[in-house]
């Protein structure tokens, strides 16, 4: 479980499933869509609200493990992972999680430690090719 509320003011701290990176991340409901919202540093990346929940229920469904296969926007994403969900035409928002063109990427990194500190998932930790399952 991460440390944090959720919150601008309290956000949740995590780490990148290998461990190598830290960040924060909250919901801003105020936002246009709701938005998570992912700080790196000073990059901050926005991903549709809806996509906690939209990847949970898509995990049960699944009913085992999936690669996260985290990459960025200009890069493909490996087939039959996380990050391909988050990106495809099929998914319950018909495309991209992530809100800004150039920042959509990466939902297979920033986004399964959201759903393990909610506790909605199960995430490995190991130094490449993590996966993640519902809980």
């Amino acid at each position: 479980m991460a440390d944090g509320a959720g919150s601008k003011d309290d956000p949740w701290k995590l780490t990148t499933p290998p461990g190598s990176s830290a960040y924060e991340a909250w919901r801003d409901e105020a936002s246009d869509p709701p938005s998570l919202v992912v700080q790196v540093g000073k990059t901050q990346l926005r991903y549709d609200l809806r996509c906690i929940d939209d990847l949970a229920a898509m995990l049960k469904d699944h009913g085992d493990w999936m690669a996260l296969g985290g990459t960025d926007e200009q890069k493909p994403a490996p087939e039959a992972t996380v990050e391909a969900w988050g990106r495809a035409a099929d998914n319950p928002v018909g495309g991209w999680y992530g809100l800004k063109k150039g920042l959509r990427g990466r939902f297979g990194v920033y986004v399964p430690p959201v759903l393990e500190a909610l506790g909605l998932a199960e995430v490995e930790h190991e130094p490449r090719n993590n996966r993640m399952r519902a809980v």
